[in-house]
């Protein structure tokens, strides 16, 4: 592969380089101050709807789309550095339009989407002007095999009900979320995976009852982390998504390029952590000497720099692999950069934390909310023991053939 990146890539490289530095960055601060002055853990800081403005007029938005209709017409690998850029912070995703669960659901209507459908709801989307939640995730079932969803989408019609309970709905406790994509069963006595379908949802539908946020490890999110029970829902049949029985397949169309994206944004977090390690084992003391004195500091440096390195290598080699192969092709490549990303930025950031002793912990550096993000990422668009057999599965398949 090429290692070289396009100039339409390096130059968005340096312009979000630059926008984080003089935006958002410095607007960290204000934006936790402003959201626990709010009173509501769930309300949208002003500060943000500031930087979406700033990003915009610098053509800083939708960068994650593919499709220059819909966005910058970037490709995975060209992305890749980009989307790194992004992971260095906890809001810089949503600053220009890049964050999830809006991606993948945007992702999802350009793909599947009628005419129709793009236009009530992917356009307000590419313009930031709603959000959207994905209600996959079942607490009844191991919803990390997605043929055990037990939800039910029911023809009655010229609509279809829904009847169900899901949870960790992500954004669906944001005032601004409007459209909701349900995942469901219509034929539960098909092929597993052909029992499923997925279904466009407007949030405030009758019948749709928010039971409580979920927190992760006791952060309440801003988007919020919903329970959500769904008791004879009813939405017009033109709102299905696809075609009936297509929904484990479209699940992992939106779920592939996700994870990509979890995986780049983690190489970032891990070097924004390495970045804080270095600067504070430079300027404390203990000992006789600095602590980036000691050999303990230096090998967790020197490790974090080279698991950093070959989890970037993965990372582009994986998107190089979507964009000249397909996704299918890069299956495997996928579920192991999900793997190892995240598991690079889970220790690195620990590193540091351990580094910052116990300002680690607290609130005054990122640091501790980075942990529980990266923590709680090993388990998100399916945990790491699921793409390990994945990885395993295609490692013996050599051997079985031969």
């Amino acid at each position: 592969m090429d290692f070289e990146f396009s100039a339409r890539s390096r130059q968005l490289q340096d312009e979000v380089a630059a926008f984080l530095d003089s935006h958002v960055y410095p607007a960290e601060s204000v934006y936790a101050s402003q959201l626990a002055a709010s009173g509501d853990p769930h309300s949208q800081p002003p500060v943000m709807e500031e930087l979406k403005a700033a990003a915009r007029s610098r053509g800083l938005w939708n960068l994650f789309m593919p499709d220059p209709a819909y966005g910058a017409g970037l490709t995975n690998l060209d992305y890749a550095p980009v989307a790194e850029l992004l992971g260095r912070s906890m809001i810089a995703p949503e600053t220009m339009n890049c964050s999830a669960p809006d991606t993948g659901n945007m992702e999802l209507l350009a793909l599947f989407g009628t005419a129709e459908q793009r236009g009530q709801w992917l356009t307000p989307l590419l313009e930031g002007t709603i959000r959207s939640c994905f209600a996959m995730t079942e607490p009844a079932v191991a919803s990390s095999d997605a043929s055990n969803i037990t939800a039910t989408i029911t023809r009655d019609g010229d609509s279809y009900v829904l009847n169900g309970r899901k949870w960790w709905t992500s954004g669906i406790l944001n005032k601004a979320c409007k459209l909701m994509i349900f995942m469901g069963r219509t034929d539960s006595a098909g092929p597993p995976h052909r029992r499923q379908s997925m279904i466009l949802v407007p949030a405030g539908s009758p019948g749709i009852t928010v039971l409580r946020n979920l927190p992760v490890f006791g952060y309440t999110d801003q988007l919020g982390h919903g329970e959500v029970q769904f008791t004879d829902v009813r939405v017009p049949a033109a709102s299905l998504l696809g075609a009936e029985g297509g929904g484990f397949a479209i699940a992992q169309a939106r779920l592939g390029p996700g994870r990509v994206h979890h995986a780049m944004r983690a190489i970032g977090m891990a070097e924004r952590a390495l970045e804080a390690l270095c600067r504070r084992v430079l300027s404390r003391v203990a000992f006789g000497g600095p602590l980036a004195d000691q050999g303990v500091i230096r090998e967790w440096i020197a490790r974090s720099r080279i698991e950093i390195e070959q989890a970037r290598l993965l990372v582009l080699r994986a998107a190089w692999l979507m964009d000249t192969r397909g996704n299918k092709a890069a299956r495997t490549e996928v579920a192991a950069i999900k793997v190892a990303a995240l598991d690079v930025a889970h220790r690195v950031v620990d590193r540091a934390l351990q580094a910052h002793g116990g300002a680690g912990v607290g609130d005054d550096f990122p640091l501790a909310r980075m942990y529980t993000t990266a923590r709680a990422l090993r388990i998100t668009d399916g945990p790491d023991e699921v793409h390990l057999r994945t990885v395993a599965r295609h490692e013996l398949a050599k051997y079985r053939e031969s």
